[in-house]
C-alpha cells in the first residue's frame, strides 16, 4: 500500500525543480553563434575598415566591404546565425546602407542580454524593455534630425558619399556621389514624388578604362554589338526603333521530324518560299518606315538566319540581336514604345523615336548607345567601368549603395550626422531615461544604452585610434550638448560631424536600430531547437 502512494504524482504546490539548463544552453549557442557572425563583419565598419576577400566553391573571388553581401557569401549552418544573415538582407531592402551597422548592433544586444540573462533576468523582461527602449530610441533620433529639401542637391551628394567612402571605391565618391544622385533625381516621377523604383536604373558593366570613365547616360546602352553579318548599318540617325518578340527565319515544323526531298526542282522550291516569306516580313517591316530592330532572344528557333540578316542589311535596317527577355520592359519603357509580337501587328505607332542610335568601341569589346529618344520614359542607364571585374563588380555594389542612400532621402526627407555621433547621443539619452525606469526595465534599458556604444568604438578601432579614449572623449562631449560631436576619422580626433559633411539619411540608423532590436528579441524568445526529420 506504502508503495502505492509513493508513485502517485506530487502535488504541484510542492513540485519546485524544472530542468532549465538545457534551455540556457540553447540560448547560449544561439547568441555565440549569432555573435561569432557579427564578429565576423564587425573589421569592415566604417571609411577605414577593412575588406574582405571571399572565395566561393566555384572558384570565383570577390573583394567587398558592403555588410549584405559578406553575409550572403557564407555558408552559415547555425539557425540562429541564419537570423543575422536576413537581418542584413533586410537592412538591404529596407534603406540599402547600414548592412554591417545593423549586424553589428545586434551582436552587441546579444552580449548585453548574455551577461542580463546571466543576472536571473527573465528573457521576456529584456525582450519587452527592448523593445521600449528602440521605440524611444526611434524618437530620440528623429528628434535629432535635420529636414532636408530634394532641390538641395548639395545635401545628397554629401550623403552619397558618406556612403561610398567606407567602400573600395571611396577615391571615386567626387564622380560617383553626383551620379547617383542625378540617376535618381531622373526617375522620381511627379505624380508619386516619394517612391523611386531603382529597377528604373539600369547599370551596365563593360571592362576596360577606369572607375573614372564611368558615366550616366540619358537613353539606352546594350552591352553588345550590332550585327554585321551582311555589312549592315551600324550607325542610324532619325531611328524608329521596333522592339520584336517574333522571329524573321523560316517557319518550322510544329512537331520533330525530318521531310526527305528526292526531287532538286521541289527543293529549289522550298528555298525560294523560303526567301518570299523573309521578303515578305521585311517589306512589311520597312513599309512602317521601320529602321532599327531589337530582337528579343529566341528558344524555339533561330531569331535571325543569315539570309534575313542579308535582306535586312540591303533594306538599310539597324539589327541588335539577343535582346534578353527580362530587359524588354525596361525598353519599351525607355523608348516608350509597345513591343510587338506578330508580324501582323507591325504598325507605326509602336515604334519607337530616337535622334541617333550608333556602335561604338569601347574597351576591348563594343557597344551600342541610343541617344536623344522622344518622349523618354523616366529611367536611366549608367555604365560603370573598370580595370578589372573585381573593381567593376564592387564598383557596381558600392553605386547601388549610394542609389539607396539617395532613394532613403526621397522617401524620407531628413538627415542626421554620421561618425557615431547618434548612437553615441542615443547612449547618453537612454541611460538618462533608464534612471527614471522602475525595476529590471531600467536595467536592460541601461544595457541597450550601453550596447549602442559599439558603433564609434568599432570605427575608433578600425581607424587605428584609442577607441576607450575616443568614445570617453565624445560622452563628454555629448554631456556638453555638442549633439554632433562625432568621430573624424581623417584628423583622428573628434569634431563636429555635420559641419565635416558626414551625414546620412535618417532612415538607415533607425531602421538598423528596429531591425536589430527586432532579430535580438527573436533570437531571445527561442529556448529550443527541435530537430524534424
Amino acid at each position: 500500500m506504502a508503495a502505492v502512494t509513493a508513485a502517485q504524482p506530487r502535488s504541484s504546490k510542492t513540485e519546485s525543480y524544472v530542468d532549465n539548463k538545457r534551455k540556457q544552453d540553447i540560448r547560449l549557442a544561439n547568441i555565440n553563434a549569432a555573435r561569432a557572425v557579427a564578429d565576423a563583419v564587425r573589421t569592415s565598419l566604417g571609411p577605414k575598415g577593412m575588406d574582405k576577400m571571399i572565395s566561393t566553391a566555384n572558384g570565383e573571388v570577390i573583394i567587398t566591404n558592403d555588410g549584405a553581401t559578406i553575409l550572403n557569401k557564407m555558408e552559415v549552418l547555425q539557425p540562429a546565425a541564419k537570423m543575422l544573415v536576413d537581418l542584413s538582407k533586410s537592412q538591404d531592402a529596407a534603406a540599402g546602407d547600414g548592412t554591417t551597422t545593423v549586424v553589428v548592433i545586434a551582436g552587441a544586444l546579444l552580449r548585453q542580454c548574455l551577461s542580463l540573462l546571466t543576472h536571473g533576468i527573465h528573457p521576456s523582461v529584456i525582450s519587452d524593455s527592448l523593445h521600449k527602449a528602440s521605440i524611444k530610441a526611434v524618437d530620440v533620433l528623429t528628434a535629432m534630425a535635420v529636414p532636408l529639401e530634394l532641390s538641395d542637391r548639395e545635401s545628397l551628394i554629401k550623403s552619397a558619399s558618406t556612403s561610398l567612402n567606407s567602400k573600395v571605391v571611396s577615391q571615386y565618391s567626387t564622380l560617383l556621389a553626383p551620379l547617383a544622385v542625378d540617376a535618381v533625381l531622373s526617375v522620381v516621377d511627379p505624380v508619386k514624388p516619394d517612391m523611386v523604383d531603382l529597377r528604373d536604373i539600369k547599370i551596365v558593366k563593360k571592362l576596360g578604362g577606369t572607375v573614372d570613365d564611368t558615366e550616366l547616360v540619358k537613353g539606352l546602352v546594350f552591352d553588345k554589338k550590332a550585327s554585321h553579318a551582311a555589312g549592315g548599318p551600324t550607325r542610324m540617325e532619325n531611328a524608329k526603333i521596333a522592339v520584336i518578340q517574333f522571329q524573321i527565319s523560316p517557319p518550322k515544323t510544329d512537331i520533330e521530324q525530318s521531310i526527305v526531298v528526292s526531287d532538286y526542282t521541289q527543293m529549289d522550291r522550298i528555298l525560294k518560299e523560303e526567301r518570299n516569306y523573309i521578303l515578305g516580313m521585311i517589306k512589311k517591316i520597312k513599309a512602317t518606315g521601320c529602321n532599327v530592330l531589337l530582337i528579343q532572344k529566341s528558344i524555339l528557333r533561330d531569331a535571325v538566319t543569315d539570309l534575313s540578316l542579308h535582306y535586312l542589311a540591303k533594306a538599310k535596317i539597324m539589327v541588335i540581336k539577343d535582346v534578353e527577355r527580362d530587359e524588354i520592359e525596361f525598353i519599351t519603357k525607355t523608348l516608350n514604345c509597345l513591343p510587338i509580337a506578330n508580324i501582323e501587328h507591325f504598325r507605326a505607332e509602336k515604334l519607337g523615336h530616337a535622334d541617333l542610335v550608333e556602335e561604338a568601341s569601347l574597351g576591348d569589346g563594343k557597344i551600342v548607345k541610343i541617344t536623344g529618344i522622344k518622349d523618354m520614359g523616366r529611367t536611366t542607364t549608367v555604365l560603370v567601368r573598370g580595370s578589372n571585374q573585381l573593381v567593376i563588380d564592387e564598383a557596381e555594389r558600392s553605386l547601388h549603395d549610394a542609389l539607396c542612400v539617395v532613394r532613403c532621402l526621397v522617401n524620407k526627407r531628413f538627415l542626421i550626422a554620421g561618425g557615431g555621433a547618434p548612437e553615441i547621443e542615443l547612449s547618453r539619452q537612454l541611460g538618462a531615461w533608464s534612471k527614471v525606469l522602475h525595476g529590471m526595465e531600467g536595467f536592460c534599458v541601461r544595457s541597450f544604452a550601453e550596447a549602442l556604444e559599439v558603433i564609434p568604438y568599432t570605427l575608433a578601432e578600425n581607424a587605428g585610434l584609442n577607441p576607450i579614449a575616443i568614445v570617453t572623449e565624445l560622452r563628454n562631449r555629448h554631456a556638453q550638448g555638442e549633439i554632433n560631436a562625432g568621430i573624424n576619422v581623417r584628423k583622428g580626433q573628434i569634431t563636429n560631424i555635420l559641419e565635416e559633411n558626414v551625414v546620412q539619411p535618417l532612415l538607415v540608423s533607425t531602421s538598423s536600430i528596429t531591425l536589430a532590436t527586432e532579430c535580438v528579441r527573436m533570437i531571445l524568445k527561442i529556448d529550443d531547437i527541435v530537430n524534424v526529420r
